[in-house]
Formats: C-alpha cells, structure tokens, sequence
C-alpha cells in the first residue's frame, strides 16, 4: 500500500482500521456507500466488476477508491466471499457532528466464507459450516499420527448447532472432515508443520477450503475450556455430554473464540454443545459415499441423481438438512432404529394425517436461519413476517398429534413449545 504524502484525518482513521485487519477487505461506512482503497480498491474492483476511481485525482499520490451501495452491499459482499475473501465491515458508529473532522468508526464483525449469513450463498438444503481442530498429545506433537487425540468442532453460524466430536485416529479425523465439508478451518499457528500432511489429504477432497491459523492460546485446554463455560454460563460441560473429550473441547472453545471475535454480537443463538459419538452410527467412509453417490455424483459431484435428492420429499429447509444428516450418520442402535421407523409406519398408514401435516408444513419457513439473523442483527421485516406465519403454524402442528401418547410422535407433541407468550 503505498502512503500518499498528505494523509488527511479520514484516511488516517482508515488505515488505522486497515492494520488491525490486513487480511481483509475493508468495507469503510461513508454515509450511504462502503468504501474501499488502496489495494483492496483494486482488488475489489475487479473481483466486483466496479468502476476504479482515485479521491485525489489532481494530487500526484493518487488514492486508488472504489465503493458499493450500503443497501446493496449484501450481494457484492457475497460475490468476494465467493471468490475466498475475508471482508471486515466497518460501521460509522455516531452520526456526522459540525465541526469534528471524523466521526467514529468500528468494525463490527468480519464475513468468512464459514461466517456468512448472507442468502446468495446459502444453499437451503445444506449446513455451511466452520470448522477448527485441536491435537492433545501433553506436549507439541512431532507427528500427527503418533500418540495423538484429535479433537474436531464444527458450527453452523447460520442455525447456531454447534457439533463436537474426537475421531479416533487419522484416517477418521480427515472422513469426518469430508463428510460435513466445512467452508473453513482453523488450525493452531503453533502447529502448523504438523498440519501439513493432514491438509495436502484434505485438499483434494475439499478443494475451495479457506485455512485459517489462529493463535496457539485459543486452543489451550484451559483457556478453550473457560471460553465455553462462560458462553453456556455452566459450571462444566457434563450436561452436554461432552466434558470428557479434551481434545474436542480445545477446538469447540478455539472456535468460539473466534466466532465472539469476527462477530462481535449476540450469539445466544448457539444453545448447546453436541457431540457426535460415532461409536453409536455406522461409518460410511468417504470412498464409500462418493461411489454409492449418498449426496454427490461422483461425476459432477451435483446432488440430482444421488439417493438423497430421491428420497428428500421434506417441506422445509429444516427437515431437508436433517435428512441428510440422518443419511450421512445411519443409526445403530436398533431400538432408536425401530422407533425411527414405527413413527414412519404411522405416519405411511394415516393419509389424512400425513397430507395435513405437509400442508402446515408447507408454510413453515426456514426458522432456524431466522432466528439467527435476528440474535445477529441483520433480519429485516420480510424476515419477521416470516417468523409470525411460521409460529402461527405450532399450535396446529402440536393439536395434529395429541393423541400419540407413546413412541417418537407422542414425545414430539410432547416436547413442542407453541410458544403462546
């Protein structure tokens, strides 16, 4: 970035910002525009497509400029996101007084291609997840196949779930790597030669990965472990499960702490921690889900012709996710097996039931994205509209199935909250 011999106080608050985050693209609020400059304005001028400017034009320092709209930000926003770059966005935090040079600016959260809400790259029917990993060997490990537990968290910012997990070995860690496909990971700086031989696996498998390296404290059992306790506001993680998994915990809280960091909202949407066990589900290895074509085709890699667009009949972007989640992780336990299936049973027999059903659940809307943008600030009244027809619906979903009183169904009606207040 080369320095223009006259600074003026604006571009001096601008670069003050910028060096806090050189590893994004920094959208600069001035009233209705985002501004950028320097060489993220020539980056982003051709990424976007956007006309390049200077705001000196007479000055022989020329400042390279460019800017979008602030009310159509969301869909540049996403076309750099979509090409792999990180955006800062920095907000003007008082309203313009005479007579102060500047007005006060701060970013208030950082978009990554794992910490986007923005709908153009959302699929609905798929989580987008961010994931981090965590070696616990007592000491820095030399290899990371030797004496090592691996510990995995993944979190969706878009719904709030929040998932851990500790593979067993190596060759595990980098399945369940490709089984969820996160759109980023972060990794241990303090690590990073130890991550080299895991990452040339990963890459093939998940070729557009945005790898982000932290700092080594993040992961620390300790420090990973308090960062989760004073979210949940509990004194251990024993009612999640999970308290046992050391190695998880440390990639669970390194990935918390950076969600508080790049967000710099309300994230009481992210309830619970939830870990995967995969003793308790049948292993479906990446090999075999790409040959048996589960949710890609193994030429294309699209999701038509696999078994799960066959079989995915769901109403909502809600069940359709948890479709393919029930797909990716089978059960096996057969009495949760049988269960599963006698709700089907009887929901298959009573057609008058199953038709009423789809109908209500025809007007649901996607609620678990919903609610997260409204806990992150950014729903607008088309999104709340959403969220008034979709409550609407729960008293009439919970009366359709009072008179279960045993089995899946009846403990579904029994737990639905149609939420009267």
């Amino acid at each position: 970035m080369n320095t223009p011999a006259k600074i003026t106080p604006m571009l001096q608050q601008y670069m003050e910002i910028k060096s806090q985050h050189e590893d994004a693209i920094l959208f600069y609020r001035m009233g209705d525009f985002y501004e950028m400059f320097f060489d993220d304005a020539i980056t982003a001028s051709r990424t976007l497509g956007i006309t390049l400017t200077s705001r000196n034009k007479d000055d022989k320092d020329k400042v390279p400029m460019c800017g979008v709209p602030y009310h159509a930000a969301s869909s540049y926003l996403a076309k750099l996101i979509a090409a792999g770059f990180r955006v800062a966005i920095c907000e003007q935090m008082e309203a313009p007084q005479q007579g102060k040079a500047v007005v006060r600016r701060e970013v208030t959260r950082v978009v990554t291609p794992g910490l986007t809400t923005e709908e153009q790259l959302l699929d609905d029917k798929n989580n987008r997840y961010i994931a981090a990993l965590a070696l616990n060997s007592g000491s820095r490990p030399r290899k990371p196949k030797e004496n090592t537990t691996y510990g995995a968290s993944f979190l969706d910012l878009t719904t709030g779930e929040f998932l851990v997990t500790e593979p067993t070995d190596h060759t595990e860690l980098v399945d369940e790597l490709s089984r969820l496909t996160p759109a980023e990971l972060l990794i241990d700086t303090d690590s990073s030669e130890v991550y080299q031989g895991l990452l040339a696996e990963i890459e093939p498998i998940l070729p557009d990965l945005c790898i982000t390296r932290r700092p080594g404290h993040t992961f620390r059992a300790h420090t990973a472990r308090q960062t989760l306790l004073e979210h949940f506001q509990t004194v251990n993680l024993a009612g999640f499960g999970c308290d046992h998994m050391q190695a998880g915990i440390m990639a669970a809280g390194a990935l918390l702490d950076y969600i508080r960091e790049t967000q710099r909202s309300d994230l009481s949407h992210i309830e619970r921690l939830t870990p995967i066990e995969l003793t308790d589900v049948l292993i479906v290895d990446d090999s075999s889900r790409r040959n048996l074509e589960l949710c890609q085709t193994i030429i294309g890699a699209k999701r038509e012709g696999t078994l799960l667009a066959t079989m995915d009949k769901t109403c909502t972007p809600m069940g359709a996710r948890l479709l393919k989640r029930h797909l990716l992780y089978p059960l096996r336990d057969v009495a949760r097996i049988n269960r599963r299936l006698d709700a089907v049973s009887r929901l298959f027999a009573d057609s008058d039931r199953r038709k009423t059903l789809r109908t209500l659940l025809d007007e649901v809307y996607d609620l678990e994205r919903l609610n997260s943008r409204v806990v992150l600030e950014s729903a607008n009244a088309r999104d709340l509209i959403a969220i008034r027809q979709t409550l609407a619906r729960l008293p009439h979903l919970k009366t359709l199935f009072t008179d279960q009183e045993d089995g899946l169904l009846g403990e579904i009606c029994r737990e639905l909250d149609v939420l009267a207040d």
